[in-house]
Protein backbone atom coordinates (compact mmCIF):
# COMPACT_ATOMS: atom_id res chain seq x y z
CA UNK A 1 0.00 0.00 0.00
CA UNK A 2 3.10 2.70 0.69
CA UNK A 3 3.46 2.16 -2.97
CA UNK A 4 -0.16 2.32 -4.52
CA UNK A 5 0.01 6.42 -4.47
CA UNK A 6 3.49 5.83 -7.30
CA UNK A 7 2.11 3.15 -9.08
CA UNK A 8 0.57 5.62 -11.79
CA UNK A 9 3.80 7.53 -12.34
CA UNK A 10 5.68 3.93 -12.43
CA UNK A 11 3.33 2.86 -14.83
CA UNK A 12 3.13 6.09 -17.06
CA UNK A 13 6.96 5.51 -17.12
CA UNK A 14 7.18 2.65 -18.36
CA UNK A 15 4.68 3.55 -21.12
CA UNK A 16 6.18 5.91 -21.89
CA UNK A 17 9.72 6.20 -21.36
CA UNK A 18 11.21 2.32 -20.59
CA UNK A 19 9.22 0.71 -23.45
CA UNK A 20 10.49 3.07 -25.89
CA UNK A 21 13.93 3.24 -25.07
CA UNK A 22 14.05 -0.73 -24.41
CA UNK A 23 12.72 -1.00 -28.45
CA UNK A 24 15.12 1.73 -29.65
CA UNK A 25 17.94 -0.38 -28.17
CA UNK A 26 16.62 -3.39 -30.34
CA UNK A 27 16.49 -1.54 -33.65
CA UNK A 28 19.87 -0.13 -33.21
CA UNK A 29 21.25 -3.87 -32.96
CA UNK A 30 18.68 -5.61 -34.92
CA UNK A 31 19.71 -6.70 -38.68
CA UNK A 32 17.19 -6.76 -41.82
CA UNK A 33 17.79 -10.08 -42.23
CA UNK A 34 17.60 -11.33 -39.00
CA UNK A 35 19.64 -11.77 -36.01
CA UNK A 36 21.76 -9.29 -34.61
CA UNK A 37 24.84 -6.90 -35.04
CA UNK A 38 26.92 -3.91 -35.13
CA UNK A 39 26.26 -2.94 -38.55
CA UNK A 40 23.42 -0.02 -38.19
CA UNK A 41 26.23 1.51 -35.81
CA UNK A 42 28.78 1.06 -38.33
CA UNK A 43 26.56 2.70 -41.16
CA UNK A 44 26.07 5.55 -38.95
CA UNK A 45 29.64 5.83 -38.26
CA UNK A 46 30.83 5.42 -41.72
CA UNK A 47 28.15 7.98 -42.96
CA UNK A 48 29.75 11.74 -42.93
CA UNK A 49 26.62 13.15 -42.85
CA UNK A 50 26.01 11.94 -39.38
CA UNK A 51 29.43 12.10 -38.31
CA UNK A 52 28.76 16.21 -39.01
CA UNK A 53 25.19 16.22 -37.29
CA UNK A 54 27.11 14.71 -33.95
CA UNK A 55 29.83 16.87 -33.80
CA UNK A 56 27.58 20.10 -34.88
CA UNK A 57 24.88 18.99 -31.75
CA UNK A 58 28.33 18.76 -29.39
CA UNK A 59 29.60 21.86 -30.49
CA UNK A 60 26.11 23.62 -30.30
CA UNK A 61 25.84 21.88 -26.69
CA UNK A 62 29.18 23.02 -25.38
CA UNK A 63 28.86 26.41 -26.10
CA UNK A 64 25.35 26.96 -25.57
CA UNK A 65 26.34 25.65 -22.06
CA UNK A 66 29.45 27.47 -21.47
CA UNK A 67 27.43 30.91 -22.89
CA UNK A 68 24.42 29.66 -20.12
CA UNK A 69 26.61 29.55 -17.33
CA UNK A 70 28.84 32.82 -18.29
CA UNK A 71 25.83 35.06 -18.29
CA UNK A 72 23.67 32.96 -16.35
CA UNK A 73 25.45 32.78 -12.91
CA UNK A 74 26.21 36.43 -12.73
CA UNK A 75 22.71 37.04 -13.20
CA UNK A 76 21.73 34.78 -10.54
CA UNK A 77 23.99 35.84 -8.36
CA UNK A 78 22.92 39.26 -8.44
CA UNK A 79 19.34 38.24 -8.25
CA UNK A 80 19.84 36.35 -4.83
CA UNK A 81 21.01 39.81 -3.72
CA UNK A 82 18.33 41.81 -4.56
CA UNK A 83 14.82 42.72 -2.59
CA UNK A 84 11.89 40.12 -2.66
CA UNK A 85 10.10 43.11 -5.39
CA UNK A 86 13.13 43.19 -7.97
CA UNK A 87 13.83 38.91 -6.93
CA UNK A 88 9.69 38.26 -7.93
CA UNK A 89 9.89 40.72 -11.04
CA UNK A 90 13.14 38.89 -12.31
CA UNK A 91 12.01 35.54 -11.34
CA UNK A 92 8.62 36.32 -13.57
CA UNK A 93 10.73 36.84 -16.51
CA UNK A 94 12.56 34.10 -16.60
CA UNK A 95 10.19 31.56 -15.99
CA UNK A 96 8.89 33.31 -19.03
CA UNK A 97 11.66 33.26 -21.07
CA UNK A 98 12.26 29.59 -20.27
CA UNK A 99 9.48 28.45 -20.89
CA UNK A 100 9.19 29.90 -24.41
CA UNK A 101 10.66 27.96 -26.80
CA UNK A 102 9.69 26.07 -29.63
CA UNK A 103 7.81 26.66 -32.72
CA UNK A 104 6.87 30.54 -31.07
CA UNK A 105 10.69 31.38 -30.52
CA UNK A 106 11.79 30.43 -33.67
CA UNK A 107 8.89 32.13 -35.66
CA UNK A 108 9.73 35.12 -33.67
CA UNK A 109 13.49 35.41 -34.20
CA UNK A 110 12.70 34.91 -37.63
CA UNK A 111 10.64 37.67 -38.31
CA UNK A 112 12.57 39.99 -36.09
CA UNK A 113 16.22 39.30 -37.74
CA UNK A 114 15.42 37.03 -40.73
CA UNK A 115 16.44 38.09 -43.83
CA UNK A 116 12.96 39.66 -44.26
CA UNK A 117 12.81 40.50 -40.31
CA UNK A 118 11.12 43.41 -39.22
CA UNK A 119 14.83 44.49 -37.24
CA UNK A 120 17.00 43.51 -40.51
CA UNK A 121 14.68 45.59 -42.91
CA UNK A 122 15.02 48.83 -40.21
CA UNK A 123 18.38 48.19 -40.60
CA UNK A 124 18.78 48.46 -44.03
CA UNK A 125 16.64 50.58 -45.25
CA UNK A 126 17.47 53.39 -42.58
CA UNK A 127 21.63 52.74 -41.99
CA UNK A 128 22.03 50.56 -45.75
CA UNK A 129 23.19 47.73 -43.47
CA UNK A 130 22.92 44.84 -45.97
CA UNK A 131 22.72 41.45 -43.64
CA UNK A 132 23.06 42.73 -40.12
CA UNK A 133 22.40 39.26 -38.70
CA UNK A 134 23.78 35.55 -39.23
CA UNK A 135 20.97 33.45 -40.84
CA UNK A 136 19.40 32.05 -38.51
CA UNK A 137 19.38 28.73 -39.79
CA UNK A 138 24.11 29.13 -39.39
CA UNK A 139 25.92 27.85 -35.98
CA UNK A 140 26.19 31.52 -35.04
CA UNK A 141 22.21 32.59 -35.54
CA UNK A 142 21.50 29.00 -33.57
CA UNK A 143 23.23 29.96 -30.78
CA UNK A 144 22.07 33.47 -30.51
CA UNK A 145 18.21 31.54 -30.30
CA UNK A 146 19.22 28.98 -28.19
CA UNK A 147 20.72 31.57 -25.75
CA UNK A 148 17.16 33.46 -25.25
CA UNK A 149 15.51 30.51 -22.86
CA UNK A 150 19.04 28.22 -21.59
CA UNK A 151 20.22 31.56 -20.04
CA UNK A 152 17.18 32.03 -18.09
CA UNK A 153 16.95 28.44 -17.65
CA UNK A 154 20.15 28.29 -16.00
CA UNK A 155 19.46 30.60 -13.69
CA UNK A 156 16.61 29.16 -12.79
CA UNK A 157 18.63 26.19 -11.98
CA UNK A 158 21.32 26.94 -10.39
CA UNK A 159 19.43 30.32 -8.15
CA UNK A 160 18.42 27.82 -5.33
CA UNK A 161 22.14 26.65 -4.77
CA UNK A 162 23.44 30.04 -5.16
CA UNK A 163 22.23 31.15 -1.76
CA UNK A 164 23.92 28.63 -0.10
CA UNK A 165 27.21 31.24 0.27
CA UNK A 166 26.00 32.93 3.36
CA UNK A 167 26.74 36.51 3.84
CA UNK A 168 28.74 35.22 7.19
CA UNK A 169 31.05 33.69 5.33
CA UNK A 170 32.39 36.78 3.75
CA UNK A 171 32.43 39.19 6.84
CA UNK A 172 34.37 36.61 8.75
CA UNK A 173 36.52 36.70 5.56
CA UNK A 174 36.96 40.23 6.11
CA UNK A 175 37.50 40.29 9.91
CA UNK A 176 40.47 37.53 9.06
CA UNK A 177 41.58 40.57 6.93
CA UNK A 178 40.93 38.59 3.54
CA UNK A 179 40.20 40.36 0.56
CA UNK A 180 37.47 40.17 -1.78
CA UNK A 181 39.70 38.52 -4.44
CA UNK A 182 40.83 36.00 -1.48
CA UNK A 183 37.40 35.28 -0.01
CA UNK A 184 36.42 34.58 -4.12
CA UNK A 185 39.58 31.97 -4.76
CA UNK A 186 39.24 30.42 -1.42
CA UNK A 187 36.02 30.04 -0.51
CA UNK A 188 33.14 31.55 -3.14
CA UNK A 189 34.33 30.10 -6.08
CA UNK A 190 35.06 26.38 -4.78
CA UNK A 191 31.58 26.69 -3.20
CA UNK A 192 29.47 27.36 -6.05
CA UNK A 193 31.63 25.69 -8.89
CA UNK A 194 30.02 22.20 -8.40
CA UNK A 195 26.29 24.11 -8.77
CA UNK A 196 27.81 26.32 -11.69
CA UNK A 197 29.04 22.85 -13.48
CA UNK A 198 25.80 20.90 -12.87
CA UNK A 199 23.78 23.72 -14.86
CA UNK A 200 26.68 23.55 -17.27
CA UNK A 201 25.76 19.50 -17.60
CA UNK A 202 21.88 20.21 -17.97
CA UNK A 203 21.80 22.94 -20.27
CA UNK A 204 24.43 20.82 -22.73
CA UNK A 205 22.14 18.21 -22.27
CA UNK A 206 19.10 20.37 -22.91
CA UNK A 207 20.62 21.66 -26.05
CA UNK A 208 21.50 18.32 -27.69
CA UNK A 209 17.92 17.21 -27.38
CA UNK A 210 16.13 20.37 -28.70
CA UNK A 211 13.88 19.74 -32.14
CA UNK A 212 11.50 21.76 -32.47
CA UNK A 213 13.34 25.26 -32.75
CA UNK A 214 16.36 24.03 -34.42
CA UNK A 215 14.02 22.80 -36.90
CA UNK A 216 11.80 25.78 -37.49
CA UNK A 217 14.85 28.15 -37.54
CA UNK A 218 16.54 26.03 -40.19
CA UNK A 219 17.13 28.72 -43.32
CA UNK A 220 16.71 25.30 -45.61
CA UNK A 221 16.99 21.74 -44.78
CA UNK A 222 20.36 20.38 -44.12
CA UNK A 223 21.34 24.09 -43.12
CA UNK A 224 22.83 23.20 -39.93
CA UNK A 225 23.41 18.95 -39.14
CA UNK A 226 21.97 18.39 -35.67
CA UNK A 227 21.11 14.55 -34.65
CA UNK A 228 17.74 15.71 -33.66
CA UNK A 229 17.35 16.86 -37.23
CA UNK A 230 18.73 14.06 -38.80
CA UNK A 231 16.38 11.83 -36.88
CA UNK A 232 13.53 13.99 -38.05
CA UNK A 233 14.79 13.68 -42.00
CA UNK A 234 15.06 9.84 -41.39
CA UNK A 235 11.86 9.20 -40.32
CA UNK A 236 10.46 11.68 -42.62
CA UNK A 237 11.82 9.94 -45.40
CA UNK A 238 11.49 6.49 -47.22
CA UNK A 239 15.11 6.79 -48.19
CA UNK A 240 16.64 5.41 -44.42
CA UNK A 241 15.74 2.71 -42.15
CA UNK A 242 14.80 3.61 -39.10
CA UNK A 243 17.65 1.74 -37.81
CA UNK A 244 19.43 5.00 -38.17
CA UNK A 245 17.16 7.27 -36.80
CA UNK A 246 17.36 4.15 -33.85
CA UNK A 247 21.21 4.92 -33.44
CA UNK A 248 20.83 8.34 -33.26
CA UNK A 249 18.13 7.71 -30.45
CA UNK A 250 20.31 5.76 -28.37
CA UNK A 251 23.42 7.96 -28.90
CA UNK A 252 21.20 10.76 -27.59
CA UNK A 253 20.17 8.47 -24.65
CA UNK A 254 23.67 7.60 -24.04
CA UNK A 255 24.77 11.30 -23.57
CA UNK A 256 21.62 11.99 -21.70
CA UNK A 257 22.56 9.52 -19.09
CA UNK A 258 26.63 10.62 -19.34
CA UNK A 259 25.63 13.92 -18.58
CA UNK A 260 23.04 12.84 -15.90
CA UNK A 261 25.59 10.76 -13.75
CA UNK A 262 28.21 13.38 -13.53
CA UNK A 263 25.67 15.85 -12.72
CA UNK A 264 24.53 13.27 -9.65
CA UNK A 265 28.23 13.45 -8.76
CA UNK A 266 28.45 17.32 -8.38
CA UNK A 267 25.55 17.89 -6.68
CA UNK A 268 26.78 15.23 -4.31
CA UNK A 269 30.48 16.85 -3.98
CA UNK A 270 28.26 20.31 -3.18
CA UNK A 271 25.57 18.71 -0.96
CA UNK A 272 28.23 18.94 1.79
CA UNK A 273 27.86 22.76 2.12
CA UNK A 274 24.05 22.62 2.38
Amino acid sequence: MNWAPALPLLAFTFVMLVLPATRLVNDTFALRGGGYGLDNILRVIDNPVDRQAVAGSLGLGVVQATLASLLGAPAAWLITRMRLGGRAFWLSLMNVASNFAGIGLAFGFVALIGSTGMLTLILGGLFGIEDPFPSTGSFTGMNIVYLYFNVPMFVLLTLPALSVLKDDWQEAAAVCHATRWQFWRHVGVPVLAPFVIAGWLLVFTWTIGVYAVAYAVAASPGSQKLITLQIGATLESSVFGLERAAVLSVLLMLLAAGTTVLYRLSLKRAQRWL
